[in-house]
């Protein structure tokens, strides 16, 4: 039966206590289903619910476009990382899911930008086209280059012999065509990242994921000596 905490006896402002941080804690450490729903019910999901509200504010999120949509996007986000949260490793569950949540909207703000700079770069380019029929320096070139390359990557893995892959290393193999159907969604976050979503997906511990991931790495080496010498 999961455990009922006490309320203090009077009003708090603070909406992420000690409780809501064992909370966690206890989330994480317990398979049970039904301990799970009531912790995050009664504890985590209120505490996640004010912390991306009152981040939203603090860093002025709120000057995104959809920030309702967001702000319901990230809680949800967070309920799927909530598991990898390891307090040995010495940091606040506050800390470590607020750290987290800000970069997330980062990455958005950024996501945000880079689309309204290319729609802008798409009406220049229209305007300039009635004028000119051809440009000798292409400043859109860089842009399309990183998609044909995307496009060749994907093409390149496509290629590859699933058939002749053992069960790990296929795993690994169509983790990273999810991530890379999204590459956009991926670049904020950093390798300690990468892997923890490729374990997600995989089901794999980090030292299968690694093992399997060199033996991807090689192919990708040599896809990228063509690329380079201009043989693709």
């Amino acid at each position: 039966m999961p455990r009922r905490r006490r309320r203090g006896k009077g009003p708090s402002k603070q909406y992420f206590t000690k409780e809501h941080e064992q909370a966690i804690i206890d989330y994480v450490a317990t398979q049970s289903l039904r301990e799970r729903t009531y912790l995050y019910e009664n504890w985590i999901g209120p505490a996640f619910s004010e912390m991306v509200d009152k981040i939203c504010y603090t860093y002025n999120f709120t000057t995104l476009s959809n920030v309702d949509e967001l702000r319901d996007e990230c809680k949800i986000w967070l309920t799927t990382i909530l598991d990898k949260y390891d307090a040995s490793r010495g940091k606040k569950a506050f800390s470590y899911f607020s750290v987290i949540t800000k970069n997330w909207f980062i990455h958005k703000v950024k996501k945000q930008q880079k689309q309204r700079i290319r729609e802008t770069d798409i009406e220049t380019v229209s305007m300039q086209a009635q004028l000119e029929h051809m440009s000798t320096v292409n400043k859109y070139m860089p842009e399309r280059m990183e998609r044909e390359f995307w496009n060749l990557l994907w093409k390149e893995m496509e290629s590859w012999d699933v058939e002749t892959m053992r069960g790990n290393e296929r795993k690994v193999y169509e983790a990273i065509k999810i991530l890379l159907s999204n590459p956009d969604d991926i670049e904020i976050f950093n390798k300690k990242a990468i892997y923890l979503y490729l374990r997600e997906i995989t089901g794999l511990n980090t030292k299968q994921v690694v093992n399997n991931l060199n033996k991807m790495r090689k192919r990708y080496r040599t896809f990228k000596v063509k690329w380079n010498e201009g043989e693709l």
